[in-house]
């Protein structure tokens, strides 16, 4: 692979609830702070999100012992509703997630461009881990 190809990652999940639920629990800041981490250890304090392309989004991600956090960030490139978000991360990286709609439950696939600082199986399992929060969270309300 030259070093101008990107590896895409795809992780899935099944929720439990119809797709303008998942939609609204996947794009509204008030429930982004509930869900957005991949285990126990860490939380977001805040998220903004302009949902629409060229709109903007911010997440803080922070380890719950201060040891360590960072901004998710990123612009969308293509929203449509209770189908499809593409976004381009502060680092140029591109994201797409599919959302289909299967009645009382809705599939969630995101597929990314790996970063290459991380082996693609941790990025794999911690965005993974991510949705599989996304889904219990959901499930929860």
């Amino acid at each position: 692979m030259s070093a101008t190809e990107k590896t895409t990652i795809t992780v899935e999940v099944t929720v439990k609830a119809p797709v303008a639920k998942v939609w609204e629990v996947w794009s509204s800041p008030a429930h982004i702070v509930h869900w957005n981490n991949a285990s126990d250890d860490w939380f977001t304090p805040k998220a903004d999100n302009d949902l629409r392309p060229g709109g903007k989004f911010s997440a803080r991600m922070e380890a719950r012992d201060g040891s360590f956090g960072f901004d998710f960030t990123g612009v969308y490139d293509e929203v449509t509703e209770h189908k499809r978000i593409a976004y381009t991360l502060g680092d140029d990286r591109k994201v797409k997630i599919e959302f289909e709609d299967k009645g009382e439950e809705t599939v969630l696939t995101e597929s990314f461009e790996a970063e290459t600082e991380n082996p693609a199986e941790m990025q794999k399992s911690g965005w993974q881990a991510i949705l599989d929060n996304f889904k219990r969270y959901t499930e929860s309300l």
